[in-house]
């Protein structure tokens, strides 16, 4: 039930005609440094997480 060849051809179509060939690289570039961010805050949380689990705190 995934993205075909022709569903993905069709998308990139879309994608030109709106945004322009040229402004295609700057925004795959948004969304990677996106996809960074996102993967860091993930592994961020889970040290914390992990951290919290090895250092329980005492107080109630």
């Amino acid at each position: 039930m995934g993205l075909g060849f022709k569903e993905i051809l069709i998308l990139a179509i879309i994608v030109i005609l709106l945004f322009g060939a040229k402004k295609i690289p700057e925004l795959m570039r948004g969304v990677g440094s996106g996809i960074k961010e996102f993967k860091d805050a993930v592994k961020e949380e889970d040290k914390e997480k992990q951290n919290d689990k090895n250092n329980p705190s005492t107080t109630n």
